[in-house]
């Protein structure tokens, strides 16, 4: 049996195990046929703990015992004081709790309870109704161990799924903060001068100026809000050939403007034999104009952004964006895929998380080279076929 402490309260989870002498000894004769082993047992236990058919199962959720009782009976009692109980005598035994006695229905059973240094997560007991034969000293250290396994791994899987939250819980808060963060600014501004408008004094030409503001704080949320709700959607449904010169080109096209009054370069190469390479053509524009802007934001005067396409093996098609700017702070280096990590003063910090989730989402990969005052690479890595 399983018992699991939620609470202050211990609750029947699973009892395991032949509801015969009949079913036992079937059980026996399939589990010591030759190919059966470890897992084939471990099957037949799930399976088993799921059946509704099985009787043992539903009796044991009957059983809800309170760990805060001075006067607690077995089985919850060693759960409580935290020692292994060994009972011989079960009906003449005044520990023993007189419902759970009726429902396990032996004299003889034990009682170990699942510990860590900390915590308390219940109990298993054992009984001896099939067999009949005394629960010996081997039984128990055997049961101990089990016990000691079955702790540690309920602690482990405890602690795992608490980390788990911890982190969800400390990104929602992160993702709340930025976006207030984001959000708040512009509608401040909006509130000013859309209040401004209501004063009767205000001038046509201020009143024009207001509208303009307004109009540029409301195309800056709009950035925002389709910043970010591109990058919760990213999304491939199916992997076309993307022809990578014609990428490469209105990549280059699209960053014109910020390259416009700058002495910088903005190179472009692709191997002779490669043309395609399979992804989506929209997210793939989007990277790229994502890393060649990034690139070129890290460039003093004179510098360079060079994008290549290349064949790296039978495998694998490499586009990488390289550039000789400043390079990525060591302090920020591991993290950069993070959301809300970013470089930039006015940077959303989900270009480089949003890169990430395409290539995992294209079933790529992403590495990245980098030194601080020499420049860096990203290279993009697409399967072949």
């Amino acid at each position: 049996m399983l018992f699991l402490a939620e609470g202050d309260q211990l609750k029947g989870e699973f009892w395991l195990g032949p509801s015969s002498a009949e079913e036992a000894a079937s059980l026996w004769d399939v589990l010591s046929t030759p190919g059966v082993g470890y897992a084939e047992i471990i099957d037949y236990n799930r399976r088993l703990i799921m059946s509704e058919a099985n009787p043992l199962g539903q009796k044991i959720k009957t059983l809800t015992y309170s760990l805060s009782e001075s006067n607690a009976l077995l089985p919850a009692l060693a759960a409580i004081s935290r020692e292994i109980f060994l009972v011989k005598e079960a009906s003449r035994e005044p520990l023993v709790d007189k419902n759970f006695l009726d429902l396990i229905g032996v004299e003889e059973f034990l009682c170990i309870p699942l510990l860590s240094p900390q915590e308390n997560f219940g109990l298993i007991v054992l009984d001896n109704a099939i067999t009949r034969q005394p629960i010996e000293s081997r039984d128990i250290e055997l049961a101990s161990l089990c016990g000691l396994a079955e702790g540690n791994y309920i602690y482990v899987t405890r602690l795992q799924k608490r980390i788990l939250e911890m982190k969800k819980n400390a990104a929602l808060g992160e993702m709340a903060m930025f976006i207030t963060h984001q959000l708040r600014n512009p509608l401040v501004t909006i509130g000013g001068f859309v209040q401004q408008l209501f004063d009767p004094k205000i001038s046509e030409r201020r009143k024009k100026r207001n509208l303009q503001i307004i109009r540029e704080e409301v195309n800056r949320l709009e950035r925002v809000m389709s910043r970010l709700t591109r990058f919760f959607r990213v999304e491939i449904k199916e992997k076309v050939p993307v022809n990578i010169t014609e990428t490469f080109k209105l990549t280059v096209e699209l960053v014109k403007p910020l390259i416009a009054h700058r002495k910088v370069n903005i190179e472009c190469e692709v191997e002779p034999s490669l043309k395609t390479v399979l992804s989506d053509p929209v997210h793939l524009g989007e990277v790229l104009r994502n890393l060649v802007e990034n690139a070129l934001e890290a460039l003093t005067d004179g510098g360079y952004v060079r994008l290549r396409a290349y064949q790296e093996d039978k495998d694998w098609v490499v586009i990488s964006v390289e550039d000789n700017g400043r390079g990525i702070p060591e302090s920020i280096k591991d993290r950069i895929f993070e959301t809300f990590i970013s470089t930039k003063e006015r940077g959303l910090g989900l270009g480089l998380a949003y890169i990430k989730r395409f290539m995992e989402a294209n079933e790529g990969k992403i590495k990245v080279e980098s030194e601080e005052g020499k420049g860096t690479v990203f290279k993009l890595y697409f399967k072949t076929g």
